[in-house]
């Protein structure tokens, strides 16, 4: 038992696998989650039920670590962003949003993101790493903990200040798949957090063949980040198109569909003033979705340095809102919650040792073009 293992990132499977290596019965892995995802313990000495030479054992070999946390900022409006320590120079952000019917926290998957989207100042600053499975779990561990959930009269109540999490925060949570998929049946679990499958989002940008396999491996809710509703806008705008073309990631949401906890995909997009805005960007998208039974959340552009885009004003984002829903789907505007502290959405950025040089070879770019 010489080797430390980090329990947050180990599903049902894993831990009880883990369990059995240490001779130990399966029920002592229930134990186990139960202690530090429902009580959020991190002290293998406070586990009263298990035995004390198992206990022992775990302190020398196994801990419960969440990265470190070393920011904590509160909006105006309640949202909390931690920034978190995952080592080697890389920090991630993460983002709870309180509201009266939910408590919605949103997570990252990667240090950085590879993707690039042009509207996204997470990805401008490059790529790192894919995150570990207990980097990933370790975020709603910290949250649940901050928020008060390992208290016990919160429990005896039944409330949970976390009820929705997202993988909207850094990264593409579908380039990081392994971990994700882990990640994803700790939060489902009943030992664990026991979390719907309606109130697990993971948004993606449209990697195509790992859509798929998630249906097949823990269908939970599905959000694409669209944004444009043709290919030659949207090449411009998501780069990952060029590779995944919008025919290819239309037919992957409808085999989608077919195993799906909700029934219908969540089409993001963020608006940009003057490039994908107009009433001749609304017809298409109807058109690009007709067999595809969805919903839309309108983003307004949160705008950040160089990016070379504004936000659509109110009116527009509204009459964009009606032209769609007036065709009969479902749509929302996106309240806009912790711009602030720079918790909104696109804005997460956080510090990454970006390994892609992506920041360096823009600049180099920039100033090629600047000098004549």
């Amino acid at each position: 038992m010489s080797e430390i293992v980090d329990l947050l990132g180990l599903d049902a499977d894993g831990l009880a696998q883990r369990c059995a290596d240490w001779g130990q019965k399966p029920y002592r892995a229930r134990q186990l989650m139960r202690w530090i995802h429902q009580r959020g313990e991190s002290d293998f000495g406070a586990m009263t039920d298990l035995a004390r030479d198992f206990r022992e054992a775990l302190q020398r070999c196994a801990r419960v670590a969440a990265p470190a946390v070393i920011a904590d900022h509160v909006s105006g409006d309640g949202t909390r962003k931690w920034l978190l320590d995952v080592g080697a120079g890389n920090a991630i952000e993460t983002v709870y949003i309180p509201e009266i019917d939910r408590g919605t926290l949103c997570i990252s998957t990667q240090a950085g993101c590879a993707v690039n989207c042009r509207f996204c100042s997470t990805g401008k600053q490059g790529f790192s790493r894919n995150l570990g499975a207990h980097e990933i779990v370790g975020q709603l561990w910290h949250a649940s903990r901050a928020l008060g959930a390992g208290d016990p009269a919160q429990r005896a109540r039944g409330e949970r200040p976390v009820t929705n999490v997202v993988f909207m925060g850094m990264g593409e949570p579908l380039q990081n798949y392994a971990a994700t998929l882990t990640a994803l049946r700790i939060m489902l679990d009943d030992n664990a957090y026991g979390l719907s499958r309606r109130r697990v989002t993971v948004s993606t940008s449209g990697v195509v063949p790992m859509i798929d396999r998630l249906r097949e491996d823990c269908p939970v809710a599905l959000a694409v980040s669209l944004h444009a509703p043709d290919d030659a806008l949207r090449d411009e705008l998501v780069p990952l198109n060029r590779k995944y073309p919008l025919a290819d990631l239309m037919a992957a949401c409808r085999r989608y569909l077919e195993r799906a906890p909700r029934d219908f995909i969540t089409f993001e997009y963020v608006m940009l003033d003057g490039i994908n805005d107009s009433d001749r960007h609304a017809g298409r998208l109807l058109a690009l979705v007709r067999d595809v039974p969805c919903k839309f959340n309108l983003i307004p552009f949160n705008p950040f340095p160089h990016s070379g885009l504004r936000r659509c004003a109110p009116e527009r984002i509204r009459c964009f809102a009606r032209l769609l829903s007036g065709a009969g789907i479902v749509t929302t505007i996106r309240r806009t919650r912790g711009d602030d502290i720079d918790a909104a959405c696109g804005q997460l950025v956080g510090e990454v040792l970006d390994r892609t040089r992506l920041v360096e070879r823009t600049a180099r770019a920039a100033q090629a073009v600047e000098v004549p």
